[in-house]
């Protein structure tokens, strides 16, 4: 049997993000994944060197990876869409996880109990304790897009900016405040002001 699943994940390059704004950097869902992973591994490592927790970085970073993988059957929905009233929000949460199904499913059985926690995040315990790490770093991905597009002269992610911030604020992770105060200003430079 022939397994789809990497020929799968390598057409996430051609899921377009942020669908409903106008951009002046187009974005994929596959660059996206690349930073949230990068991310993820920023706030694991901030968390283990600077506040001196103990999380399992790699592990973390591997649940980043495929944060996203069942978008290539779903697309990206956008958040406003998603989030517009409970019902529109719970059925596609089922069309999520009859993507994440039908993934793990290509996906040859010997190999299949490494990536099916990966796939399917609902299904390890472990993985959803650090869930959080992988959504603080989607939350910051989209922050960061926010800001580059805002210092493009892009006015259109101006509010997603502002309710990104609240969402980031409410998370309440230390982590996230020493990225945002050490490392986030860079994002606004030009590359010669670096």
């Amino acid at each position: 049997m022939n397994s789809h699943f990497f020929a799968y994940m390598y057409r996430l390059r051609y899921i377009e993000r942020w669908s409903l704004m106008r951009n002046v950097m187009r974005e994929n869902v596959a660059e996206h994944s690349f930073h949230v992973a990068m991310l993820t591994h920023a706030l694991c490592t901030i968390a283990n060197t600077v506040f001196e927790r103990n999380v399992p970085t790699d592990r973390i970073v591997s649940m980043a990876l495929f944060h996203d993988a069942t978008e290539v059957f779903t697309g990206d929905i956008p958040t406003p869409v998603k989030h517009h009233n409970p019902k529109i929000l719970s059925n596609f949460r089922e069309i999520e996880q009859l993507a994440a199904e039908r993934l793990l499913d290509m996906i040859p059985e010997p190999l299949r109990q490494i990536y099916d926690p990966l796939v399917d995040v609902k299904k390890n315990e472990e993985n959803a304790a650090y869930k959080h790490y992988v959504k603080a770093a989607d939350l910051l991905d989209a922050y960061l897009k926010c800001v580059t597009e805002l210092s493009a002269g892009n006015r259109e992610f101006a509010t997603a900016k502002k309710q990104i911030e609240e969402s980031i604020t409410a998370l309440d992770m230390p982590e996230l405040g020493y990225f945002l105060e050490h490392m986030a200003p860079s994002f606004e430079k030009t590359v010669d002001e670096l």
